[in-house]
This record gives C-alpha cells, sequence and structure tokens, in this order.
C-alpha cells in the first residue's frame, strides 16, 4: 500500500510542471502566422483572434504573414518553431489538400504538427455567368454532357479547395468542364461576369453581392446544408447526395507542444469564437464558428487527407 501511495505521489509531482506550464501559458507574446497574403477571410478572422485573445491572455498577440507554395511556407515556419505554444499556425483546405497534391513538402502533415481547433466553416458556391443556358445544377450536368470538355470553370488557383471542389464535382457527375486557375478569384469575376468563363466557384461571401446584383447566376452551394445567408441556393447534395466541401479555418502547433497547453489554446479559442463580439463579426463575413477540440480537429485532418488524397488521384490535379 505504502509502494502504491508513494507511486501516486511521484506520478503527481510528474505532472505538476507540466499543469504548471499551462496555467502560466502565455509567458511572452504569442505569434499568430497566417500562410496568406493579407486579405480575405482568414485575414479578417486572424485580426479578430488578434484582439480577443489579446485581452484574454493579457499578454500581446502578433499576426505575421508569411505567404508561398499553397500555405506551406507558413505551415513549415509553425512546424519548425519551439513548441511552447507560442506561435500557432492558421490553416485553412490547403492544409488537408497539400500532401496528396504535392510532391514534396518539408513537414509531415500529421507528425510535425497537432491540431487544436477547427475555429469557423465557410461555404463555397458554384455560380455562373448570366448567359450561360443552365439555371441549376441538373441542368449544368446535362449541359456538360451535351458540350463536353466545352464548358470551363474559374478557381482562385491550383489545388485551392475551390479547384479540388470542381474536380470532385466533375467526378461525381460523370462530367469533364475546363478547369482555370486564376491567381486569386478577383481576375476571375469580370471574364465570369462577361461570359468569357462559365462558371465560377468560390467563397460565398465574395460571390455573394454579384448573386444579388445579377451579375452572376447561383447553380449550388458545395456545403451539405443550405446557407442561412442564401437559403434560397441549393447545395450539390440535393442532387448529388453526400457531396461535401467547405473551406476550412483551424489552428495547428508544432506536434511537440505540451498537451496541456494545447488543451489549453484549444479551449481559449473556443471561447473567443463563440463570443457575441467574434460571431456577429464572422456572421458578416460568412463564417460560421465551430471551436471544437484538439481531438476532434487531428481526426477531422485525417478524415479530409484521406478524401482529397482520392480526388488529387483520380483527376490528376497539380499545384502550380
Amino acid at each position: 500500500m505504502n509502494i502504491f501511495k508513494r507511486m501516486l505521489a511521484i506520478g503527481a509531482c510528474a505532472l505538476l510542471p507540466l499543469a504548471a506550464a499551462a496555467q502560466g501559458f502565455p509567458s511572452k507574446p504569442v505569434t499568430l502566422v497566417v500562410p496568406n497574403v493579407p486579405g480575405g477571410a482568414i485575414d479578417i478572422l486572424a485580426r479578430l483572434l488578434e484582439k480577443q485573445l489579446s485581452e484574454l491572455w493579457k499578454q500581446p498577440v502578433i499576426v505575421v504573414y508569411k505567404p508561398g507554395a499553397g500555405t506551406v511556407l507558413g505551415t513549415d515556419f509553425v512546424a519548425k518553431s519551439p513548441p511552447d505554444g507560442h506561435t500557432i499556425g492558421l490553416v485553412i483546405t490547403g492544409h488537408m489538400i497539400n500532401p496528396s497534391l504535392r510532391t514534396t513538402m518539408p513537414f509531415d502533415t500529421l507528425k510535425d504538427l497537432s491540431g487544436v481547433s477547427l475555429l469557423a466553416i465557410s461555404p463555397i458556391v458554384i455560380s455562373a455567368s448570366p448567359s450561360l443556358p443552365a439555371n441549376n445544377l441538373k441542368e449544368l450536368i446535362a449541359l456538360a454532357k451535351q458540350k463536353p470538355g466545352k464548358l470551363s470553370y474559374a478557381s482562385p488557383g491550383s489545388g485551392s479547395s475551390m479547384h479540388l471542389g470542381g474536380e470532385l464535382l466533375k467526378t461525381r457527375a460523370g462530367i469533364h468542364i475546363l478547369h482555370l486557375p486564376y491567381k486569386g478569384s478577383g481576375g476571375a469575376y469580370p471574364d465570369v461576369f462577361a461570359g468569357r468563363v462559365d462558371l465560377l466557384i468560390d467563397p460565398l461571401f465574395s460571390s455573394l453581392p454579384h448573386i444579388k446584383s445579377g451579375r452572376l447566376k447561383p447553380i449550388a452551394i458545395m456545403s451539405p446544408t443550405r446557407s442561412p445567408i442564401a437559403p434560397d441556393i441549393p447545395t450539390v447534395a440535393e442532387t448529388l447526395p453526400g457531396f461535401s466541401v467547405q473551406s476550412v479555418f483551424g489552428t495547428v502547433v508544432p506536434s511537440a507542444t505540451p498537451r496541456e497547453i494545447v488543451n489549453k489554446i484549444s479551449a481559449d479559442l473556443a471561447k473567443v469564437v463563440q463570443s457575441p463580439e467574434t460571431r456577429a463579426r464572422m456572421d458578416q463575413i460568412g463564417l460560421a464558428p465551430v471551436g471544437d477540440t484538439p481531438e476532434q480537429f487531428d481526426a477531422f485532418i485525417r478524415t479530409e487527407m484521406d478524401k482529397w488524397a482520392k480526388v488529387v488521384k483520380s483527376s490528376g490535379a497539380t499545384a502550380d
């Protein structure tokens, strides 16, 4: 009995430094790495987190931008940073696509990084030039089968969730539509307005003003359920059951980061994204807050990696 008590005491003592580390976190400024250029939903989200976390943690949270290689450069910086929780990386859907899309990666997505929290999701919409003779997904599929390889769709770039979402749609619907990658979607809009490109796949928030103005015609939402900000636009899943593609926004840290610190960051992030102030701003940019646990986000990353690996293989998609 004495030996048993002694073992329990030793175990409890071993846990004390870890608990103290979590209680003392953060002990210095925290760097929040955005793996994209400034602008867009991820930038707005980063600035919201910067403000709210700085107030919660009583330490400065500093947003830094490290774009390049489809988010790989910024995430690699996080993977190789000290594993103490003071460097946190924002990741998007490309984080789950890159391992199968890129032949070489400077880090192992599953071994070198730990998921912290899935912060938010954002719907993606397929929209069309007003001149396209198709008004819904069924009509689009029929038209594409009548004109194989003649229709085209624009995306913000090769390897993006919008590009791979288009490839998944082609596979599920049994159609062939030409992919036209842009360097960001800004340049694609005028071409789709004018009918030089037939379709555009982009976040709903970006496309919605143009849908409301009549310069774009909505075809379908790629999310599994209709969006509350555009409830009249049907989903792809209503025609192709089980179809689901969304833009996701999450956070990661180096895998060696103590679990107690990971759990604390996750809980604090959930508190922030569920706060009335943050939710109100996220609603304005079309983001639905989540704030799940590290275990849930790690499982989500694995599931998404498996899904996108199949899409990349079947489509032959490559990165820029």
